[in-house]
């Protein structure tokens, strides 16, 4: 079992598409083996986990910098785990044979909350590739399996941005319709890589069924819509000459030996209209169903109202200020944040929270709701992007290109997780390998997260695009466009 998810994740903004709540959770929990890819609340739902997996399941565990994921775990009552190391073959013995399993485990500050993940399976007939929503650079570790017959991997979006930014909407719309595509591009890029023969788009979209959040569903024909669905990806495999992309949704099976698909069922007659044609009906239904669900999840929120939370951001944030100086210093700037009635500044030059000066102006700014704040607070949440930021449920205002550290910082909210990503910044970037892209002699490592630029690089004019996160470069100087520092080494080819 992968990443069983089927509450909704982050403040109730996101829930499962298609529905997958009427699936016998019991029986698919009755499982040998459980891999949960990280810790984002739409891969690790730990109510489902408690209430209906075995656990005593073999849970085959990422190669981690920090042991968050195990310890969520054995809370919940799993106490068999296999340590995998990252991208190394493990061979596991069970009750009906022999597994081969390689877990790639992805630990830059940037993958998942300290940690993303995918998992190659063999059973020494058939081999799969579930990606999930992982991002990894290097692909030449799968030659150990040899031809991979199924790969399933993320193609929609599963951000924030542009949404939430307070910019003007032609500049919001030409945003999305760049993010739209270029999640896909990657995907495909991904996708040519593995060379599997058979593809399974997964990992989403997510499904956003509170009144407040709907117009976030691509049910209406908005091109800058970030979250398309599976038939538009498998529509877009198929124009780029790619006919081995497969549709499944809950309670699909898909049955392989090796590279031939032997049977492929659904539990509905017509899986393709609850994409198409019965959509936005799809989306009313699902939403009429959930609402005592996603009214349940909002009365456990912490109220709007009560003390100052400047005193609990100060005891929150500054011991975790003072410990990253790497971070702080990348972030370079006062961070203000609206909480309700009551604006707190992030003084992060200071290492210090604040209350703002008469007329301070602010470089970057969120404004989120005291309730969220206060219901993080009150749960000592580690993770404010794996809580507040997925949500949606918030504005955001800045000056100037994406913060990468900022986001780091939110993600880092405890010593173990702040001091490994502080020396993960620390470490110098190799820059010393060279590849040629369109008459630009370049490094070949993304000074970002190490990509590969020789695979994900794409030239345009002057600019190049790293295809793995979208970041850019002006190749005429090597300054980076999307955000400070990461500074490329870039040449002209005479």
């Amino acid at each position: 079992m992968c990443d069983p998810w089927v509450n909704p994740a982050y403040f109730a903004s996101w829930f499962p598409f298609p529905d997958n709540s009427a699936l016998d959770w019991d029986a698919l929990g009755d499982c040998d083996y459980l891999y949960v890819s990280h810790l984002h609340k739409d891969h690790f739902d730990p109510v489902n986990l408690r209430d209906h997996v075995n656990k005593d399941a073999v849970v085959l565990l990422p190669d981690f910098p920090v042991p968050d994921l195990r310890r969520e775990l054995e809370a919940l009552g799993f106490h068999t785990f296999v340590e995998t190391t990252d991208s190394v073959k493990h061979t596991v013995t069970g009750p009906k044979g022999d597994l081969d399993v390689m877990i790639i485990a992805l630990r830059a500050p940037a993958d998942g909350p300290i940690g993303d993940s995918g998992l190659v399976v063999s059973d020494g007939v058939t081999t799969v590739f579930n990606m999930n929503d992982a991002r990894p650079v290097e692909l030449d570790v799968l030659a150990q399996f040899g031809h991979i017959d199924v790969h399933m991997l993320q193609y929609s979006g599963a951000i924030w941005y542009p949404m939430v930014y307070d910019m003007p909407a032609r500049a919001k719309e030409a945003f999305g319709i760049q993010k739209r595509q270029r999640q896909m591009d990657r995907c495909r890029q991904y996708i040519a890589q593995v060379g599997a023969t058979w593809v399974v788009p997964s990992a989403g979209p997510p499904c956003f069924l509170d009144p407040e959040l709907r117009d976030l569903n691509d049910d209406h024909g908005d091109p800058a819509n970030i979250f398309p669905d599976q038939i538009v990806f498998l529509d877009q495999m198929r124009s780029h000459g790619h006919d081995g992309g497969l549709l499944m949704i809950p309670g699909s099976v898909a049955d392989f030996t090796g590279s031939q698909l032997d049977s492929l069922t659904h539990p509905v007659d017509d899986p393709e209209s609850i994409f198409t044609t019965g959509k936005a009906a799809y989306i009313e239904d699902y939403a009429q169903r959930m609402a005592p669900v996603l009214a349940a999840e909002k009365a456990g929120w912490a109220p709007a109202e009560g003390e100052s939370l400047l005193e609990p951001l100060r005891a929150l944030f500054e011991p975790i200020m003072i410990q990253s100086d790497q971070i702080c210093d990348g972030i370079g700037y006062p961070v203000e944040l609206r909480l309700g009635p009551e604006t707190i500044v992030l003084d992060f030059p200071k290492r210090a929270v604040r209350e703002p000066v008469p007329d301070e102006k602010f470089r970057y700014g969120f404004e989120i709701p005291a309730q969220l704040v206060r219901t993080v607070v009150r749960d000592h949440e580690p993770d404010w992007v794996n809580t507040i930021f997925l949500s949606t449920r918030f504005k955001a205002w800045r000056v100037g290109g994406y913060n990468e550290y900022l986001y780091t910082f939110f993600k880092c909210l405890t010593d173990e997780r702040i001091a490994y990503a502080d020396g993960w910044f620390a470490e110098a970037h190799d820059d010393s390998a060279s590849t040629t892209l369109d008459g630009w002699e370049i490094q070949r490592r993304c000074p970002h997260l190490k990509a590969d630029l020789s695979k994900f690089g794409v030239v345009e004019g002057s600019t190049l695009t790293c295809n793995l996160h979208g970041w850019q470069w002006n190749l005429e100087n090597g300054r980076c466009l999307t955000a400070k520092g990461h500074q490329l080494r870039s040449a002209r080819r005479s």
